[in-house]
């Protein structure tokens, strides 16, 4: 008997307390980026145990884990589960509360690494009984929070590595405190972020406090620059389109009675579409190079690091439709994720995609934000996100993008 989308939901909801104990191994044992060994293992071990499953580790010469399952011919399916922790101290008072002073899963990922093991054991039942013809591959990614000294986060490094080469769809999902459990967001198009980090110098001759006409005052110059650069999203920027710049570090002199010679700035800036983001870098220059006819100089570097993420409607059409199949009272909102980065959009730019995000409020009175220290989820989600992301896999794999 064929398998319907009915048995997937029973399947992954038979695995509740496996998906508990991964999520909770996680969120003790944190990992900050790049340095996710421990927890690389554990998921290596983990898969190795799914029959027909081959394992990759250290791809891109990153802590990085690839799983794949294949039946031959036909398409392939990329599931990616981001697995780094975050330089928080974890404020939460529970068994699995982080172990590692400073460093807390703040963002879910221990949720997408446990929901992507529990995709990979359930696919792995389902090619061994001959269900599905073809590839799936499970991404557990390092490094999406942090990037490394070259700028580089850990999906960009295994895209090099050639994970995607093959693949005709990449999926994944997001952890969203702000939505109950029954709430899911599914966007079309820019959804999250280009994310740009932007360091300035502003330089005079600085002078004695006393005397303050016989010198070149930078910090003076840099009063005008930043109202300019406060009003650029407001004055410059469609109202219909999302931008934001914000000023993150002003750092300059150490002493009460002398002017500095220098002003170091530093920020980020947020767009979603492309010629925002060109309008906002070409502000921001105008804005700094009003310092010259105060008599003074600047230096801008602006650094891009994720770019936007695209969801693709079609991808999006068939998530839409799987949980409307599994889960009819489910609330889908169609609204896009906010301006915060996530570099699965190095992904969607190389392969037809889409990420959603899964409301997991815990219900209590506390305040469970992501990136802060009492993030924490109603672990009632994990099964629901397997269901979800394996329902839309196999269909996909089965040619059955929209009906089961």
């Amino acid at each position: 008997m064929a398998v319907t989308f009915n048995d997937i939901q029973t399947r992954a909801q038979t695995m509740c307390e496996q998906l508990i104990e991964w999520r909770q191994h996680f969120h003790k044992f944190p990992e900050l980026s790049f340095e996710e060994v421990e927890t690389s293992c554990f998921i290596a071990e983990t898969l190795e145990k799914i029959p027909g499953m081959q394992v990759q580790t250290e791809i891109g010469y990153t802590t990085a884990v690839m799983g794949t399952l294949s039946s031959g011919e036909g398409s392939t399916v990329v599931i990616r589960a981001d697995m780094d922790a975050l330089p928080i101290q974890e404020k939460n008072e529970c068994p699995y509360k982080s172990v590692h002073d400073g460093v807390m899963h703040a963002c879910g990922h221990d949720a997408h690494s446990a929901i992507g093991l529990g995709v990979a054991s359930l696919m792995g039942e389902l090619f061994q009984t001959g269900e599905l013809e073809g590839t799936i591959k499970f991404l557990f990614q390092p490094a999406e929070e942090m990037a490394d000294r070259y700028g580089s986060t850990g999906a960009p490094y295994m895209i090099k590595a050639g994970v995607l080469e093959d693949a005709d769809r990449v999926l994944a999902l997001h952890m969203s405190p702000e939505d109950d459990v029954g709430d899911v967001k599914v966007h079309d198009g820019y959804s999250m972020a280009n994310v740009d980090v932007f360091e300035a110098l502003v330089t005079g001759s600085g002078g004695h406090g006393a005397y303050p006409h016989l010198g070149k005052d930078p910090v003076w110059m840099l009063g005008p620059v930043l109202q300019v650069l406060h009003g650029i999203v407001a004055r410059r920027v469609s109202p219909l389109d999302s931008a934001v710049i914000s000023v993150g570090s002003i750092q300059s002199g150490a002493a009460s009675n002398v002017i500095p010679s220098e002003v170091h700035v530093k920020g980020t800036i947020r767009s979603y579409h492309p010629d925002v983001r060109e309008l906002l870098h070409n502000e921001m220059e105008k804005a700094f190079s009003i310092v010259k006819p105060l008599d003074g100089d600047y230096q801008l570097t602006i650094k891009p690091e994720d770019p936007a993420l695209h969801n693709d409607a079609g991808v999006n059409q068939a998530i839409r439709f799987t949980i409307k199949d599994l889960y009819p009272d489910f609330k889908i909102l169609d609204q896009p994720f906010g301006l915060g980065g996530e570099d699965f959009a190095h992904m969607t730019r190389e392969v037809t995609g889409s990420m959603f995000f899964l409301g997991c409020a815990t219900g209590d009175e506390q305040t469970r934000d992501l990136h802060t220290p009492h993030f924490d989820i109603d672990e009632n989600v994990l099964p629901i996100g397997v269901s979800i992301l394996a329902e839309t896999a196999r269909r996909f794999l089965n040619g059955k993008e929209v009906k089961e």
